[in-house]
C-alpha cells in the first residue's frame, strides 16, 4: 500500500495547483493524508481525485475543514495505526511542535504519528513512534526544498516512510 503524506499546503495563498512532483506520486497512491493547513475545501477536491483522502484541520484552517476533518484522529491503514495532528495545539512554540503531536496521543495507541505546522521535514522514532513531518508540498518557508512523504505498508507494517524533495512547486 501506498501512502502519500501532505501538510501545511497553505493553498491557495502559496499555490494555485498541485505540485507537478507531487502529482506524479499520488497518481500510483492508495491512500493520502494530510496534516492541516489545507486552507480551502478545494484541496481536498484535487487530492481525492487521485485516492481516498483524509487528514485534520490545522491553525489555519476554517470552520469548513475543520467541521469535516477535526484536529486529531487515528487511522488504521493496511494494518498499521496512524495518529493524525497539525500539533499546533500545546506550548506554542514551533519548536515544540513534535513534542505536542507525540503528545496528542497516549503510549502505545498508534505505530506512526504525522504532523505539520513546523513545514520542517521530521522522520526520527520517540519512545517507539515513528515521528513524521512530510515539510511543505508548497510553502517551504526557511527549508531548503518543498517536500511531502511517502509511506510504504505491507503486511500490517510500516516498511518505508521516507520524504521525497524538490525545487520547483510548479
Amino acid at each position: 500500500m501506498k501512502v502519500v503524506v501532505v501538510s501545511d499546503t497553505h493553498m491557495t495563498r502559496m499555490a494555485k495547483k498541485l505540485p507537478d512532483r507531487l502529482i506524479r506520486e499520488l497518481t500510483d497512491a492508495d491512500a493520502i493524508l494530510h496534516a492541516g493547513d489545507w486552507m480551502t475545501m478545494a484541496v481536498w477536491d484535487m487530492l481525492r481525485a487521485y485516492a481516498e483522502t483524509d487528514g485534520v484541520a490545522g491553525n489555519n484552517d476554517g470552520a469548513e475543514i475543520e467541521k469535516k476533518f477535526g484536529q486529531r484522529k487515528i487511522l488504521t491503514l493496511g494494518g498499521v495505526r496512524i495518529g493524525i495532528v497539525h500539533g499546533h495545539i500545546g506550548t506554542g512554540k514551533r519548536e515544540d511542535t513534535e513534542t505536542n503531536a507525540f503528545k496528542s496521543f497516549a503510549g502505545g495507541s498508534v505505530d506512526v504519528i504525522v504532523f505539520g505546522h513546523s513545514h520542517v521535514p521530521v522522520k526520527r522514532e520517540r519512545d517507539g513512534v515513528l515521528m513524521f513531518n512530510p515539510g511543505s508540498a508548497a510553502d517551504k518557508r526557511k527549508q531548503p526544498k518543498y517536500s511531502f512523504g511517502i509511506f510504504t505498508i505491507t503486511g500490517g507494517r510500516l516498511l518505508q516512510a521516507e520524504h521525497i524533495y524538490y525545487d520547483d512547486k510548479s
